[in-house]
């Protein structure tokens, strides 16, 4: 699957690394520094690279959408048509300064990003997952996985497992 990165920040650069690691064509994009884009897609693995929103969007089977609310008008008209694509968002939408919703109670971010994109298909996911419950990988690409994996606890109800993961 070709899979475009919107936003390199901690969700966009651990999900996309997962994406990479598992074999799929993944677009690193949207960031102020082209050198971090790069270098996420070299620590990716093979089937990563860097580009801008457009050329994320291009050919990309899925986008997911990982920037900040205040920013998403900015990455959509940057990625151009994205019509008939399938968006995956885990922005939240809120306000500039984080402190309270930007859209709420009689809609939600997916909806409204639904609406700046009609053409497209959006789906809300990962939003309710702390960043810090997406592990961050390290090793290259091509390391074996960790022959048995370990289940760490952190607090009641929140299993992580561990392997390939940096604590």
């Amino acid at each position: 699957m070709r899979i475009g990165i919107l936003g390199s920040g901690l969700m966009g650069s651990r999900l996309g690394t997962i994406f990479a690691r598992a074999g799929h064509d993944v677009v690193f994009s949207y960031s102020t520094s082209e050198r971090k884009l790069k270098r996420l897609a070299r620590e990716s693995g093979g089937h990563a690279r860097a580009g801008t929103p457009r050329e994320a969007a291009l050919d990309a089977d899925a986008l997911l959408l990982a920037v900040h609310w205040s920013r998403v008008a900015d990455v959509l008209k940057q990625a151009g048509d994205l019509t008939g694509k399938v968006i995956i968002s885990c922005s939240l939408p809120m306000n500039a300064r984080d402190t309270a919703l930007a859209v709420a109670h009689t809609s939600s971010g997916a909806e409204a990003l639904a609406r700046k994109v009609r053409k497209a298909k959006v789906v809300s996911a990962f939003s309710t997952v702390p960043r810090g419950a997406v592990p961050r990988l390290r090793g290259k690409a091509t390391d074996p996985p960790p022959a048995e994996p370990h289940v760490l606890r952190r607090r009641p109800g929140c299993e992580r497992a561990r392997g390939d993961v940096d604590s």
